[in-house]
């Protein structure tokens, strides 16, 4: 059984006050989840915090938002694999929606920040999925297929063997919509057959996280999914109450 994961990507929010407060208020009620890895990612100059925060519990872990597709250099901003994994990341986002649009992050640079992270020891979180004109298109499988297919070139056969995938349908991010539980599922799974065309013990394994508007309501009819193995959670993981909600709906057992 694939254990469930949730992770709260905090993206460019917060103050060292708010910090705090949300690591208490989800320290305060998540000690007795069974069964499921909790991940936040806050942003970079509160990993610090966070750390220490997190210093004295092992239930939540931390993890990096982004990470360069260099090793080190003359990248001023930029900030490595192994520099997150340094300081304790144990995972790191690749390709997130808003870094492929906002960013014009290509799927090629997306594959080579994929690649470091696994060279640094660190699993890789990448997200996949397609914006409202490709979905009203019926190109969902087609976009998807080709960002899973990039990082197959880059890393071959058995990328996926220590990673994570994050369906992120981008129509659904941070616009109160959100696919059907039938509809998420029907993607995971196809993201499932595309590892399992190249390592069927890999996609057995492959831990692949719902990623679009999941809220305390909706997370457990999602997870209840056969192919859908948690969350990558964006603005309900700012709220502590809501976040462990959507961590408890993943809970085993």
């Amino acid at each position: 059984m694939r254990q469930p994961l949730v992770m709260g990507n905090w993206k460019m929010n917060g103050r060292r006050s708010m910090v705090e407060g949300l690591l208490k208020a989800i320290m305060a009620d998540i000690g007795d989840l069974f069964g499921v890895e909790v991940v936040v990612c806050p942003p970079y100059p509160y990993l610090g915090l966070v750390m220490d925060r997190l210093a004295a519990n092992s239930t939540v872990v931390c993890g990096a938002q982004d990470v360069s597709a260099y090793t080190d250099g003359a990248y001023t901003g930029d900030v490595s694999a192994e520099m997150a994994r340094d300081v304790g990341c144990r995972f790191a986002i690749i390709g997130h929606s808003e870094r492929r649009t906002l960013f014009r992050e290509t799927d090629a640079i997306v594959a080579q920040k994929f690649a470091r992270s696994l060279a640094a020891d660190l699993t890789p979180v990448l997200c996949v999925g397609e914006t409202a004109a490709e979905r009203d298109a019926g190109r969902t499988q087609e976009v998807v297929l080709r960002q899973l297919s990039a990082v197959f070139k880059e890393c071959g056969s058995n990328a996926f063997d220590r990673a994570v995938v994050a369906y992120e349908p981008v129509w659904a991010i941070g616009t109160g919509r959100a696919a059907s539980p039938a509809e998420a599922q029907t993607v995971h799974r196809f993201i499932r057959d595309v590892v399992a065309r190249q390592s069927a013990e890999a996609a057995g394994r492959l831990r692949i996280l719902y990623g679009g508007s999941v809220k305390a309501q909706n997370a457990r009819d999602l997870f209840e999914q056969d192919d859908i193995d948690g969350g990558l959670i964006g603005g309900a993981s700012l709220a502590g109450a809501d976040f462990v909600g959507i961590c408890r709906a993943a809970c085993i057992g």
